[in-house]
This record gives C-alpha cells, sequence and structure tokens, in this order.
C-alpha cells in the first residue's frame, strides 16, 4: 500500500508565494531588492574613497577609508588589494564588480557587509536563498518588521493576520 504524499501548503513572504523554480514575482522582487543593496553598496564605496583621499573627515581619519575601501571591495571580488594599488582603480573596480553581480552572491555578501556594519538593514530580502546549509550571512532584513514575516494565515500578504 503506497502513502499518499501531502501536498505542501504553499509558503508566502510579501505576497509572494515561494516557488522552486522561482516565479517571474520573485525575480521581480529579488531585483528590485538588489537595486536597493547596490545602491547602499555603491555610496558606501564612494564615501568610503573620498574619506581615504581626504576630501571628508573620517574617524580614524584617511588610512581607516581607504581600509573600508579595501574591506568593501574585497567582498565582491575577492581581491584583497595590497600596497600600491591606487584608490581610484580599486573603487572602480568594486563598482564595475557590483555592476555585474549575480543576485545569489549579492544576498550572500549584502549579509557579510551587514554584519560588518558597513550596510544598512533592508525592509526586505531577497526570496529563495533561505538554505541554512549555504553558509550566507541571511541577517541584512530587519527582523520583526511587520513585511518580513508572513505566516499561512496571512494569505493576502499584508502582514496582518485575519
Amino acid at each position: 500500500m503506497k502513502n499518499k504524499k501531502t501536498k505542501k501548503a504553499p509558503n508566502f513572504r510579501y505576497g509572494i508565494e515561494i516557488t522552486k523554480p522561482f516565479s517571474k514575482e520573485m525575480y521581480t522582487h529579488n531585483d528590485e531588492v538588489a537595486l536597493e543593496m547596490k545602491r547602499n553598496i555603491t555610496s558606501e564605496i564612494h564615501l568610503s574613497y573620498s574619506q581615504a583621499i581626504g576630501d571628508i573627515a573620517a574617524n580614524g581619519g584617511m588610512d581607516n577609508g581607504e581600509k573600508l575601501l579595501r574591506k568593501i571591495v574585497q567582498a565582491f571580488t575577492g581581491y584583497t588589494f595590497g600596497e600600491g594599488y591606487d584608490l581610484e582603480n580599486i573603487k572602480d573596480e568594486g563598482i564595475n564588480r557590483l555592476a555585474n553581480i549575480a543576485n545569489w552572491e549579492l544576498h550572500q555578501e549584502y549579509g557579510w557587509l551587514c554584519s560588518e556594519k558597513i550596510v544598512p538593514k533592508l525592509r526586505m530580502k531577497m526570496l529563495g536563498f533561505d538554505s541554512e546549509l549555504d553558509g550566507c550571512w541571511d541577517c541584512y532584513w530587519e527582523d520583526g518588521d511587520k513585511y518580513t514575516f508572513q505566516s499561512q494565515e496571512d494569505p493576502d500578504g499584508n502582514g496582518m493576520q485575519c
């Protein structure tokens, strides 16, 4: 006698059903979150560059701005940019890499930058990257915000239970 498999209840977040493979709605949502992430990171790259070259005063001086610039860009490139690299080239490399980064990688690296308190937490997170086994820093959204958790009892996705 075969056991019937029960259909798994759909999982929703932000009013979007989480599916494998990703739905168009999930891709659209993730692209919107990625755009906000890229804006925040680009802003931090420019700010740290300005601090590193002395245009803006920074806690820790120009050296702190340079260290921060190298740390941010290394998160996306994997390059340590040792002594002797031109700061403008480091900034440009970071911005160019950021423009072409895949959402799954952005999800991971933004989480790490957030854990380092370099970029702010976001109101919403990317969807479909919730595996605890992938080792990513999945902590970049405001936990407890009415928009971040949606239970099965919230079918309309407005953050309120009926």
